[in-house]
């Protein structure tokens, strides 16, 4: 048995007569005769009985037809799911953000994926760590990341998609805060809140790299693996920090952010994917995602370029 034999017979079914079937279906009514014989045959009951002017169902014919055009229903339905699978618009994509990116970045890509790919299931895991990442990338577990390079490894491929100075998070309280901008070198001395140390994070070798260049070594009181947990810790006066510019659309009461006099220290954010994976949902997924970072929006403001320190 074949498809074409499931559709003739709902053809003639449907139209109660071999002629017009035959008609609808472009082919010659002698060989669609043929096909319906042949189907019955195998199936081994009569289908349809016929006369000189009409064609009806037997009882096993009707309950046929009501499976094969559930049937032929499923198959156009799958065909039609390839199709979308094939173009990209189907599938599941698991995306991780690094810690800074998870409240600014994550919510906005969000709400636009979601509203421009309502076919692909998408997983978002905020508050990654990039050597974490980058091990789920391999893993599996995640399809694209957003992360902090440099990363070297020939497995993956990298784009990086912006670059962002550091700013300072200061207890509202502290004698800085007042001021517009501060000088690095005035946090000499001071206890810092950072990321996890020992290559664990991109951000901190930025951040110890940066104080050693301003004339000083951070003096590390606590180490967090969590922005919102170490934005709470200067709000709770243990500490200062430095942060990418994008931890600003973290708001928490007791903290401020104040940009760094003269030209801070820039860091950069990339995109990060299997090199062999050339899936076609996860390439839509990115082709947005560049998009989308590429128009340099800030999406509180709506205007372009770095969000600037709330008061």
């Amino acid at each position: 048995m074949e498809l074409r034999h499931i559709r003739y017979f709902i053809a003639v079914a449907e139209e109660c007569h071999f002629g017009r079937a035959a008609e609808r279906l472009h082919i010659a009514q002698p060989p669609l005769s043929q096909q319906i014989k042949q189907l019955e045959a195998e199936l081994g009951v009569q289908l349809l009985t016929r006369s000189t002017r009409r064609v009806e169902l037997t009882q096993a014919g009707e309950r046929y037809l009501e499976r094969a055009r559930a049937i032929v229903a499923a198959v156009d339905d799958a065909g039609r799911e390839a199709v979308r699978v094939d173009a990209g618009e189907l599938g599941h994509v698991s995306v991780g953000f690094v810690g800074s990116t998870t409240y600014e970045l994550l919510p906005r890509l969000a709400r636009v994926l979601r509203e421009d790919f309502p076919g692909i299931e998408l997983d978002l895991r905020g508050e990654m760590l990039t050597p974490d990442q980058v091990a789920a990338l391999h893993a599996g577990s995640l399809d694209l990341a957003f992360l902090r390079p440099p990363v070297r490894d020939p497995d993956l491929k990298l784009k990086v998609l912006r670059r962002e100075p550091l700013v300072v998070v200061l207890p509202e309280s502290h004698p800085l805060a007042g001021r517009d901008e501060v000088a690095l070198s005035a946090l000499a001395g001071e206890p810092f809140i950072t990321y996890p140390s020992q290559h664990r994070s991109v951000t901190y070798d930025a951040v110890f790299d940066a104080c050693l260049t301003a004339g000083f070594e951070p003096q590390v009181r606590q180490e967090v693996a969590e922005t919102s947990t170490l934005v709470s810790f200067v709000a709770a006066g243990i500490g200062v920090a430095l942060v990418p510019a994008s931890v600003q659309h973290l708001r928490i009461t007791g903290a401020v952010y104040r940009p760094l006099e003269g030209e801070p220290a820039q860091i950069e954010l990339a995109v990060a994917k299997r090199a062999r994976d050339d899936s076609p949902h996860i390439a839509r997924i990115l082709a947005r995602a560049e998009m989308l970072l590429s128009s340099g929006e800030d999406p509180v403001s709506g205007r372009s370029g770095a969000p600037a320190a709330p008061r």
